[in-house]
């Protein structure tokens, strides 16, 4: 039995020693001056993605959903993925586009939008646009409202959309 035990320990010494050196080896692989990280993102931006000419229009009848329209120009070198976005004061917000489905042109929910360098995207009436489900009421023509993108991995992109009338341009 005393032997036993001798061994147990021993195997545990030596499991223990062998973890510590793979744990270190690893750590010498990921370190250096060589792989230092590149410049930290400023919070709220993605590096190389451009937002212009943001919009939410009202809809007609108030409460009803309105739209949020942009163009987006990615010239980043890392590929994304927009997976959702949010507009503040809004009860839900989705992604959507249209499609075809038995026959008929419809909306429905956008998937996940890959970008890649020199990718231009525009959210735009009839094609893929944001939803915001119940809008604040207290949002008028005129005001400002801010929209966040979310990429997967987190990283996010915000910006300020116009907020316009039903009746405005789109």
């Amino acid at each position: 039995m005393k032997n036993n035990k001798g061994s147990l320990r021993v195997l545990r010494k030596g499991a223990l020693a062998a973890g510590i050196a793979a744990a270190m080896l690893g750590l010498s692989a990921c370190g250096g001056e060589a792989d230092a990280p590149a410049a930290e993102a400023v919070a709220g931006q993605v590096p190389g993605m451009t937002i212009s000419n943001a919009r939410l229009v009202l809809a007609p009848v108030a409460g009803n959903p309105a739209a949020v329209y942009f163009d987006l120009d990615y010239q980043g070198d890392q590929g994304l993925t927009i997976r959702k976005a949010d507009v503040e004061g809004a009860g839900m917000t989705m992604m959507h586009d249209y499609g075809e489905y038995d026959f008929k042109v419809q909306m429905m929910e956008a998937l996940p939008i890959a970008l890649t360098k020199g990718s231009k995207v525009s959210f735009e009436p009839g094609g893929l646009h944001i939803m915001a489900m119940e809008p604040s009421a207290d949002l008028a023509p005129g005001d400002k409202v801010k929209v966040t993108l979310t990429m997967s991995g987190g990283a996010t992109q915000e910006f300020e959309a116009e907020v316009r009338a039903a009746g405005e341009e789109r």
